[in-house]
């Protein structure tokens, strides 16, 4: 590394929000020096809290996120932002739109608020929200957050590499089913049932309710209920009470050591969900190098298309 480079840590280390900017900008271009950066920052991390807030689009979790910085603030709890957006198929940066809502903490020193597109991505979308969380996390964030847009595969990756995971839903959209389906439901920890004014809203909370005791016959020795809290972004209402029940979780998993188990499972997906698109990457380019050849080959049925796949395996 650099004397630049080394420097650029030092700053991070020391809480320079310029310098933590430098360096998810590097994360996202795959820089060569963010390697080894991530290597240096990667012992001054590990003692955040994290929170991953999931759910469909629309459902208003900016808005709810903000009500939350609010009160972290409160507490003068240093507060990182990793907004994921994989829907933005036009260019590999976010789409900034409903990040508006979450403004008036963007002139605050001790809030870091940074969209990320998904695409382009080493390790998917999961990969670069993971490495932009470290470094928020060893620039001093005492509160880490994930937001993401929708409830597809990745954003359930992204989610659940936080300590905590919040799935915030509407009422009378139909997103309890929808996130069932998605297989979000089961990693959420705590629900939110967003715009509390609805007329619909007791009913989607016995809804998910009703759901959720399905679920926990199943795993009946599971000790954790997660509590439906009903919440209003616009007005902060029942934001305390969100609040108090991710502090809840984050004791349950402290007390029962579930926290270190948490911890080890995600590092151990992320380790290998890293190796795994490196190779698929690599396998990829040589395929790019060799395909004329060997699709020639396989198209002819002079070589069957598992072994073509084997003969590259072997060749990376």
């Amino acid at each position: 590394m650099g004397p630049a480079e080394e420097g650029l840590v030092g700053r991070l280390l020391s809480g320079d929000r310029r310098a933590l900017a430098r360096v998810i900008s590097k994360i996202e271009r795959e820089d060569p020096e963010a390697k080894e950066i991530i290597a240096e920052i990667y012992p001054h991390t590990g003692r955040a809290v994290t929170i991953g807030f999931t759910g469909p689009p629309g459902v208003g979790k900016s808005s709810l996120i903000a009500q939350l910085i609010k009160l972290y603030r409160a507490e003068e709890k240093r507060v990182g932002v990793v907004s994921v957006d994989p829907s933005s198929p036009f260019s590999k940066g976010a789409i900034l739109g409903d990040r508006i809502r979450l403004s008036e903490h963007f002139l605050d020193p001790g809030v870091f608020i940074r969209s990320m597109g998904s695409r382009g991505h080493l390790g998917g979308l999961a990969g670069g929200s993971r490495l932009a969380a470290l470094a928020m996390e060893a620039c001093g964030m005492d509160v880490i957050i994930y937001e993401t847009v929708g409830v597809g595969q990745g954003e359930v990756e992204v989610a659940s590499a936080a300590d905590t995971v919040v799935l915030a839903l509407q009422p009378g959209a139909g997103d309890a089913v929808q996130a069932l389906k998605a297989g979000v439901m089961e990693i959420a920890d705590v629900f939110c049932i967003n715009k509390a004014d609805h007329p619909q809203a007791k009913n989607a909370r016995i809804e998910v309710r009703q759901m959720l005791e399905i679920g926990h016959e199943l795993e009946p020795e599971e000790p954790w209920f997660p509590p439906i809290i009903l919440t209003r972004g616009d007005t902060g209402e029942g934001v305390e009470e969100l609040k108090e029940a991710i502090a809840s979780h984050r004791a349950y998993l402290e007390e029962s050591g579930r926290l270190k188990e948490r911890r080890r499972a995600a590092l151990r997906d992320f380790v290998i969900s890293w190796a795994t698109a490196r190779l698929e990457r690599e396998m990829r380019e040589r395929l790019r190098c060799e395909d004329d050849e060997l699709l020639e080959m396989v198209y002819t049925r002079r070589l069957d298309p598992i072994s073509a796949s084997e003969r590259i395996y072997r060749s990376v």
